[in-house]
């Protein structure tokens, strides 16, 4: 049994199945294996967490082969520390040893691999005068589902930071927003993420006023006043699983055309939730938020894509934007955050991360949407 307090543990088995299944993806691509670096591709594969540094470390998978973790001696201890480490093979090296005579032997001297979008460039051109008639491939290009689909206790992790996101927005409603400066209310969101489970906060956007229509504007000095539009945008790790949500509150009773504008949003916005279901392009969440924004004539104000994946990491993909023919399948979590955006007047936005069902879609965020006023 587990509450949002204890999901269920991955298991050794969890971490050997999803390397089985990568190196099956990597072979049905054409590739000879994936070749991952410290990331979230290591974590979500192996539940191994070492920092990224000038020392190799390298997990190779390749269908019908063990799975193998090239590790500098000094962390082999805290490699076979973590959870999936049963699962495979370590090979470690010694400072002065050359890790690349190491990795080599594990590789096709004439294939091509998908490797982890953030590896070292050092080290991809140390396996590449090593192994000179190899080649490689971003797994972001090659591999874009590698970790889209999640299973049962991936989504309970990314419903308990979901849940902890709604928390905290619900709380940041009861503070004082006009006379404070944009920081002190990040300051507020970031404790208030803390202190409902999160153990990273990776942002908390507080677009006030004019600010408001910079989509990734980060919190300044600007004096909150009243009258002004604000753009709160959240979110961070929770059980190693990411939460992302946005809301749009008014300091004080909006105008006529600010409500306009947020309620259009907020239309777009259902509409693009109701869209997801199996089996359709990602593209067509993005197209059925669009068209709404579109028709009220505010169409070149939204300037993003929809939405992004959400797992490991809070942006991954799958991508939510015109030309992204990839389905969705039953699993894939993402955002919907449709905008407008008024250059040096203010901005709106509303987002929550929907998870794809067998018939349609689930939201993990469930705050109210309509704009709150605040003080």
């Amino acid at each position: 049994m587990s509450s949002p307090n204890q999901p269920v543990p991955f298991t050794a088995d969890d971490y050997r199945a999803r390397m089985a299944r990568a190196a099956e993806s990597a072979a049905e691509a054409g590739l000879a294996g994936v070749l991952v670096a410290p990331g979230p591709d290591l974590v979500h594969l192996t539940g191994y967490r070492p920092v990224n540094t000038e020392r190799l470390t390298l997990l190779v998978l390749r269908a019908g082969e063990d799975p193998v973790l090239v590790v500098p001696t000094l962390e082999a201890p805290d490699a076979e520390r973590a959870v999936g480490s049963p699962a495979l093979t370590l090979r470690d090296w010694t400072d002065g040893k050359d890790p690349y005579a190491v990795a080599a032997p594990l590789l096709d001297a004439d294939g091509r691999f998908g490797i982890s979008d953030n590896a070292w460039a050092m080290h991809l051109l140390g396996l590449q005068q090593f192994l000179p008639g190899t080649s490689y491939v971003s797994l972001t290009e090659a591999l874009p589902m590698l970790r889209a689909v999640k299973d049962a206790a991936e989504l309970e992790r990314l419903a308990a930071a979901g849940a902890a996101a709604d928390a905290t927005y619900e709380e940041i409603l009861k503070v004082r927003f006009s006379g404070r400066k944009e920081t002190d209310v990040a300051a507020d969101l970031a404790a208030l993420l803390k202190q409902f489970g999160h153990s990273q906060v990776d942002f908390t956007v507080v677009g006030s006023g004019p600010n408001g229509a910079n989509p990734h504007h980060e919190a300044g000095d600007r004096t909150i006043e009243r009258g002004d539009m604000v753009v709160l945008d959240f979110g961070g790790l929770k059980h190693g699983y990411g939460s992302d949500t946005s809301r749009t509150v008014h300091v004080g009773e909006p105008t006529a055309e600010e409500q306009r504008v947020h309620d259009i949003v907020r239309e777009a916005q259902e509409v693009g939730c109701r869209a997801v279901r199996p089996g359709i392009a990602c593209q067509e969440i993005d197209r059925a938020a669009r068209a709404v924004i579109t028709e009220f004539g505010y169409g070149e104000r939204f300037i993003h894509r929809t939405g992004h994946g959400i797992g490991v990491t809070t942006h991954e993909p799958p991508y939510m934007i015109e030309g992204e023919e990839q389905l969705l399948v039953p699993g894939m979590c993402f955002s919907v955050e449709p905008g407008i955006y008024l250059p040096g007047r203010f901005g709106v936005r509303i987002e929550d991360i929907v998870t794809v069902t067998d018939d349609g879609g689930r939201r993990l965020n469930t705050t109210a949407r309509e704009m709150a006023v605040v003080e």
